[in-house]
């Protein structure tokens, strides 16, 4: 039988099923955890994981998929937390509408801004997105529609509100909400990387002249990534700003939110869909134990570990950490 016939019956979606019994292994534990009395911090601690391990997926799917080096994603966290909070200060619509209105608007944005500068590659792209963030930064701190640099006081409801999603007695709810989350965009990242419109991301990144040979319009990919990186920032935005009631240009658009999304997947596995995970269960727990045990100076502390750690991985294992599994785990098995 011929390679090209091989080819046509290899099943796109196969995968190794040791791996699939550790996932679903994996997610019973997730989901049973809150039912074992961790304390309030461990549930803190779990959020944490879930936000970020979604916030770098977001930025992996145009860095890692696409191979576009993006230093401004962190603006899409910032309007899908204005977003939801606005329309609930405003007009009292629940967060969960707020949440699709937010993916929506990023959606929107990452189009348009990315017609004309995705035309851009290298450091050229970084550094436009780089000024694009800085620009929302500067825009949402003058706005006065949306408190301008004093930004958004959520209103606190007396008792627990799934309708204004606030949870006062305990963090579990939110554990669930930001798990729910983490399942459904990592599920979604992992159709993504096994359909076509994945094949053709990577070929854009491997080689764009050659991909643009084959008939793939480079240009199209770029931003189909764009957009579907921003829709996957965006509730991450608006889940935290419920969890901390407030938002403001300076926490919202912080630049530090673009670099740590950037960081974790460099430090996981760039282009992998599990790479980010395993960064972020790296670099959290260490920057949360940090700044508990060493205070405010816990921040300088574990970024020079994770510098370190960084050093050492870009030294010995240019692809991550994740590299380090075997490749029959990494990559689903082929038919013979």
């Amino acid at each position: 039988m011929s390679d090209l016939n091989l080819a046509k019956q290899e099943p796109v979606f196969n995968t190794n099923k040791s791996m699939v019994y550790v996932l679903f292994g994996f997610l019973g534990f997730l989901i049973l955890f809150p039912v074992l009395s961790p304390s309030q911090f461990l549930l803190h601690l779990m959020i944490m994981i879930f936000m970020h391990a979604v916030i770098s997926q977001s930025w992996n799917i145009i860095g890692g998929f696409s191979g576009q080096i993006s230093l401004g994603h962190g603006a899409f966290f910032g309007i899908g937390a204005y977003a939801s909070s606005f329309f609930y200060v405003e007009f009292g619509l629940t967060p969960w509408i707020g949440i699709i209105i937010g993916i929506l608007i990023c959606a929107v944005i990452a189009i348009l801004v990315g017609i004309p500068m995705l035309r851009l590659s290298g450091h050229y792209f970084a550094i436009a997105t780089l000024l694009v963030g800085i620009s929302f930064q500067v825009v949402f701190q003058r706005w006065d529609l949306v408190g301008a640099a004093s930004g958004l006081w959520i209103p606190l409801t007396s008792e627990d509100s799934y309708y204004a999603m606030q949870f006062h007695s305990s963090k579990a709810p939110y554990y669930y909400l930001f798990l729910i989350f983490f399942v459904i965009i990592f599920f979604i990242t992992w159709l993504i990387s096994r359909s076509k419109l994945g094949y053709r991301l990577r070929a854009v990144r491997d080689d764009a002249q050659a991909a643009q040979s084959l008939g793939i319009d480079v240009a199209k990919h770029k931003i189909i990534a764009f957009a579907i990186s921003a829709m996957m920032m965006a509730p991450m935005g608006s889940l935290f700003a419920q969890y901390i009631l407030i938002v403001d240009p300076d926490r919202m658009f912080n630049f530090e939110i673009s670099i740590i999304a950037l960081l974790i997947s460099v430090l996981g596995g760039i282009g992998y869909v599990w790479g980010p995970l395993v960064g972020t269960i790296i670099l959290i727990p260490l920057a949360e134990y940090a700044r508990i045990f060493f205070g405010g100076t816990g921040g300088a502390v574990d970024l020079m570990v994770y510098g370190i750690v960084l050093m050492i991985i870009c030294v010995f294992k240019p692809s991550g950490i994740i590299s380090l599994l075997p490749n029959h785990i990494l990559h689903r098995e082929k038919k013979r």
